[in-house]
């Protein structure tokens, strides 16, 4: 992160590189001197995490995460991101917000100004001490100067003291010195980059994970108003975001489409310089959803503040139980206490000790202590002050063992079967002869009479079938234990050689490609529909990894004379049909059965011709969010989700 040099700061960043030769030849000359940011340009990963997609857009997360530091010390209300794009076709990004702007006067040790020792040197900002910031997402001192070493460009303006300053970068070298451009009543700082196409094998930002990161940044900044603007294409898409009231808002977000088990609890603490915020909430659903943050900047592998959380929430809930229920309750874990719980897990803190530059799990021991006494001390007042609510919790904890345990059972079962981690295929998979994932494929088909056109018309080499007989298993309303009782979703699983849960294994995938074979009506959307909810809990990097596909079958047939024409919309059918003048014979093709080998073949099977969709999920909550609505228990909310976006669909589909 940056930021604003402190006077005793005098690295440079010099990093030594060491040639292993033989012990003969190694000696004072195989040492190679990497000073100020060659090393980084050297040595991108060890600051960015990777040179693709995920540390493409770091540099922008470093920037703004800078403008939010400003913000957290009380000197920031607005953030602007622009995201444009050169003639080239590669992204600029730009982050301007109204802070203090960052210092210009000249350094006495450095003899130069602070901005540019700021932008040159690994380990210069004001950061270390905690005067200029309490509390701050960077602490390393290198943000910064990694955004500017790693851009082709980087322009810095800065608005203080009545005057407007800039300077220019190229690669992490000035490239013009410091110099007056004009006068001011604002103030601020402006950071206007171009990723280094020498640096990077991609040459965009992701929109979708921006504007996420920006919507956790406004609901962890309640009252900071934070604009983003993508100019890349003609018409420009802007979003704003701001939110009044911070965790509230941001809890109600994250349970949308969720059915509320007990109303959230909000838990807000000051000890020493340490502030906890924390916010949950049970639901009726299965899983646990955790959020977790670091002086605001997320840490998907959390750390010793959700340790902490954890082990506080599950003894104020076993003391809890011990005190009032009566009848013993069977073995209680920690997931059981978990089971429904959407949580938000924040902290602010000075010096966070980070496991690695990009920030993704925090490593202060004593932080675990503080959110353990604190959440037992206040979680467990409120199960006593509120007897309704926490009669709802334990009930739910003391099932969810239950239900595990019935799943434990059903493992084993199924183990003994070798129903889902043994070595016998399904009795209805028609499997192919290729046995190199990488150049079979399986196609998951519905019905019996879809099965048996797709056998005879399939190349037999590369393509196995697998029929399904009806509409698999909801996995969203569904206990583990009935999951592991499913006859179809063994039949799937065991075909694919991946086991799920503990025993999942995506590396042993039999097939490159899964694709879902559907009839082209609500129905197979349907099907495809629990599909997908499936692959989504129980298969994600599947579909991460792009194995998963669906079929898009043809909707008509036309014969216009000796020609056959497919159609895959009514747009589609009348196209054709206007173009040869209304002449042609339709055949609106009912379901998959419907048609013979030759045809499916030709229109959805063959490589050559095929029509497939790979699935993605770029937005993981997102996707879960549509899910929970549309396959979960709340009927109302479902309906009112459909009325409000039916009118969006222009071609059903996943």
């Amino acid at each position: 992160m940056l930021d604003f040099a402190s006077e005793n700061t005098h690295d440079h960043g010099t990093i030594f590189l060491v040639d292993l030769m033989s012990e003969n030849e190694y000696g004072a000359k195989d040492i190679v001197v990497l000073s100020g940011t060659m090393g980084i340009r050297k040595r991108p990963a060890m600051y960015i995490g990777s040179t693709g997609a995920l540390g493409y857009n770091h540099l922008l997360y470093e920037i703004i995460d800078n403008a939010v530091d400003e913000a957290l010390a009380g000197y920031c209300n607005n953030i602007t991101i622009k995201l444009e794009q050169d003639s080239d076709g590669y992204d600029i990004a730009e982050v301007s917000d109204d802070g203090r702007g960052i210092p210009v006067d000249i350094m006495p040790k450095e003899n130069r100004p602070a901005l540019e020792v700021i932008m040159t040197s690994i380990h210069a900002g004001a950061k270390f001490d905690n005067k200029a910031y309490k509390v701050s997402g960077g602490l390393h001192g290198v943000g910064m100067t990694v955004v500017n070493a790693l851009s082709e460009r980087t322009d810095v303006i800065v608005k203080r003291d009545g005057k407007v300053y800039r300077e220019s970068f190229s690669r992490g070298a000035p490239i013009s010195g410091l110099e007056i451009i004009g006068e001011t009543s604002e103030r601020g700082t402006t950071i206007r980059f171009k990723p280094d196409k020498q640096i990077f094998s991609v040459n965009k930002f992701d929109l979708t994970t921006v504007a996420e990161r920006l919507r956790d940044t406004a609901f962890l900044n309640s009252g900071i108003r934070i604009t983003l603007s993508d100019e890349r294409f003609e018409t420009p898409e802007v979003t704003k975001f701001y939110s009044e009231n911070g965790m509230m808002d941001f809890m109600a977000y994250l349970t949308e489409g969720k059915t509320a088990l007990t109303k959230p609890f909000v838990l807000k603490k000051e000890e020493n310089d340490v502030k906890i915020e924390i916010a949950i909430e049970y639901t009726q659903g299965y899983g646990e959803d955790l959020y977790s943050f670091v002086n605001r900047i997320k840490t998907p592998e959390g750390g010793t503040h959700v340790i902490g959380f954890r082990s506080g929430l599950s003894r104020a809930i076993s003391a809890y139980i011990q005190k009032n229920v009566k009848k013993q309750p069977p073995q209680i874990e920690g997931e059981d206490m978990r089971e429904g719980l959407v949580a938000i897990v924040s902290v602010l803190m000075p010096n966070p000790e980070f496991e690695g530059q990009t920030k993704e799990k925090l490593g202060n021991t004593y932080i675990k202590s503080v959110f353990e006494t604190s959440v037992y001390a206040k979680f467990s007042e409120f199960l006593e002050e509120n007897p309704s609510e926490a009669t709802k919790i334990i009930n739910k904890v003391i099932s969810a063992a239950e239900a595990r345990e019935a799943a434990r059972r059903a493992r084993e079962l199924a183990r003994k079967k070798n129903a889902f981690e043994g070595t016998v295929l399904p009795g209805k998979l028609a499997d192919c002869t290729e046995t190199n994932p990488e150049k079979s494929e399986i196609f998951i088909v519905e019905g019996d009479s879809a099965a048996g056109s797709s056998k005879q018309g399939r190349d037999r080499f590369y393509q196995a079938i697998l029929p399904l007989r009806g509409k698999i298993l909801n996995v969203e309303k569904a206990t583990e234990d009935k999951i592991f009782n499913n006859a179809e979703l063994h039949s799937l699983v065991t075909a694919l050689g991946t086991g799920i849960k503990e025993g999942f294994q995506p590396d042993k995938l039999r097939y490159g490609k899964i694709i879902f074979l559907t009839d082209a009506d609500v129905d197979g959307s349907h099907i495809k529909t629990l599909l997908l909810t499936f692959f989504y809990k129980y298969m994600k990097p599947l579909i991460e990894r792009g194995h998963v596909f669906a079929a898009q079958p043809p909707l008509y047939r036309i014969g216009i004379g000796k020609e056959v024409l497919y159609a895959y919309s009514d747009a589609e059918l009348n196209s054709i049909l206007k173009e040869h003048n209304g002449k042609g014979t339709v055949q609106r093709y009912k379901g998959l059965g419907e048609m013979n080998p030759d045809q499916l073949w030709e229109t959805t099977m063959n490589p050559k011709n095929r029509i497939l969709r790979k699935i993605t999920i770029k937005d993981a909550e997102l996707a879960n969010s549509i899910f929970i609505i549309l396959m979960g228990m709340d009927v109302e909310k479902r309906r009112k989700f459909l009325e409000e976006h039916s009118t969006e669909v222009s071609f059903l589909d996943v």
